[in-house]
């Protein structure tokens, strides 16, 4: 019987990350916002590796670090992250930089060849929002809105 149950949980682990999340995110401060310039990874934290939790919103952002518009996004980012990070689950993942099972899946799952991309997930883990390129912060901030919303009730 023991068995079945591990199998089920090995699957959902590989896109569901249960303890860890990404933190302390921060911006590289080498950036360079006018140009398509290699600066490295554009935002930095503690469990960068993490994949989505599950029965809570989350938030990923998929990017290349040569890219001008994925630099303005991961500034949107960040300043979202600090004002939601205790009541959404944000998951970054540097296309530059090798990524985890969980992340890896994600990247197959939602990842369209162009980036920026963002996708929002609600607690059930359903996309809400899951487009490339950039999306403004107030955006954003209306998506973020409606899923807490709908999380209370």
């Amino acid at each position: 019987m023991k068995l079945p149950y591990l199998v089920i949980v090995l699957a959902l682990g590989t896109l569901v990350s249960p303890a860890r999340a990404a933190d302390n995110l921060k911006l590289n401060p080498q950036l360079d916002y006018n140009t398509d310039s290699q600066d490295g990874p554009l935002i930095t934290g503690d469990n960068m590796s993490a994949g989505i939790v599950s029965g809570q919103p989350n938030y990923i952002l998929i990017y290349a670090e040569a890219c001008y518009n994925s630099k303005r996004q991961a500034r949107r980012t960040v300043a979202l992250y600090n004002a939601y990070r205790s009541r959404i689950h944000f998951v970054i993942i540097d296309l530059d930089l090798p990524r985890s099972p969980e992340q890896q899946a994600l990247v197959k799952k939602y990842f369209q060849g162009y980036i920026p991309h963002v996708a929002v997930l609600d607690r059930n883990g359903k996309p809400v929002y899951s487009q490339p390129g950039e999306i403004p912060t107030q955006n954003l901030e209306q998506i973020f809105k409606q899923i807490l919303d709908n999380t209370r009730q």
